[in-house]
């Protein structure tokens, strides 16, 4: 039995020392030291050795054992070391070469111009509210006095859920909502979607942007309006621009105006984007319609207001000289890598 625990030591040894990976070790321990390995086997016999051979031969044993146990983890420590050693050879950082680019992206055209917009008002003292796309008939038309004829109301012009409800044409309802929920005096700006059904082209779009603005309070009039659109624009557009309002109607206010700037790539003198014409108009205003205020549960004899609104894509084109508006929605990085 000496003679064959030595030659089992001398295997173990000679596959310990062949071994070049730590999960091979794990099976050469299960091997000869397992429950059911080589060692355990051989010691099975010992019941047939003498009383004086047995002491003898389990001494041998149990030093086959430990020295094979010792040299299989002196093998694990030198195989992690060289595993550590070739896992810090291939994670070398050469801080000789070029960092990596990160593009950083930036806000769309749309959203600069609702957020300068909004920064401009908000220093005016105007809140900013927001409201939901799908609106009732009642706060997108009644409520601001659009009279079941009007054309916009038409079933071809507007996308209708039911006949109840619909894709907000314009953010006025966001202002019906206020004036019908919030204390006077209101001063707010609503910027927002909305929904029509235009065919995209150039110049139109089914989905576009709008910012509007509401005042009702006492005593407000056309001349703090008018104060209010020329520091706006020449916060937007340049200290040196000049406004210009003509007579329009509109069914929620009473007076009504379209307010014209001018143009500021030639300054008045007419040049292609301002048509030869020296203006550009940029935004629909007026009193808020008495009607409109008495629908909302507002005394017309005691307070008034001012509202106006503009379209955010018409801005963006004129301020950024964009001639097709549909290059605002196609997401071409190219053009959106300009501003």
């Amino acid at each position: 039995m000496k003679e064959q625990l030595l030659k089992l030591k001398e295997a173990a040894l000679e596959e310990i020392k062949a071994v070049s990976a730590i999960d091979e070790l794990d099976s050469i321990k299960v091997k000869y030291s397992g429950k059911k390995g080589e060692l355990t086997k051989l010691l099975k016999g010992m019941g047939k050795l003498s009383a004086e051979e047995r002491p003898v031969m389990g001494k041998v044993a149990n030093e086959v054992r430990e020295l094979i146990e010792t040299k299989i983890n002196e093998k694990r420590t030198a195989l992690k070391k060289i595993e550590q050693e070739a896992k810090l050879q291939s994670e070398v950082i050469d801080v000789t070469m070029p960092g990596k680019v990160f593009n950083v992206g930036k806000k769309h055209p749309i959203t600069q111009i609702i957020d300068e917009v909004s920064e401009i008002f908000m220093g005016l003292g105007f809140s900013v509210v927001e409201g939901p796309e799908v609106e009732t008939v009642e706060n997108n038309f009644d409520a601001l006095n659009a009279p079941k004829d009007h054309p916009s109301r038409d079933m071809s012009d507007t996308f209708y859920f039911n006949e109840n409800l619909l894709l907000r044409t314009q953010t006025s309802p966001v202002q019906v909502r206020t004036m019908r929920s919030e204390e006077l005096p209101i001063k707010i700006v609503s910027p927002g979607r909305c929904f029509r059904n235009d065919s995209l082209d150039a110049t139109h779009s089914p989905m576009f942007h709008q910012i509007e603005g509401l005042v009702v309070g006492k005593d407000i009039t056309m001349a703090q309006f008018k104060g209010t659109v020329e520091m706006f624009v020449k916060k937007l557009f340049g200290e040196e621009t000049k406004t210009k309002f003509r007579p329009h109607n509109f069914p929620f206010t009473e007076p009504s105006a379209e307010v014209d700037v001018s143009c500021f790539k030639c300054g008045g003198k007419g040049c292609s984007m301002c048509k030869g014409e020296g203006w550009i108009e940029i935004l629909g205003s007026g009193m808020v319609h008495p009607n409109v205020l008495r629908n909302c549960g507002i005394d017309p004899e005691v307070y008034s207001g001012f509202a106006f609104g503009m379209g955010v894509e018409r801005l963006a084109m004129l301020k950024y000289e964009i001639d097709d508006i549909r290059l605002l929605v196609e997401n071409d990085i190219r053009f959106l890598e300009q501003f």
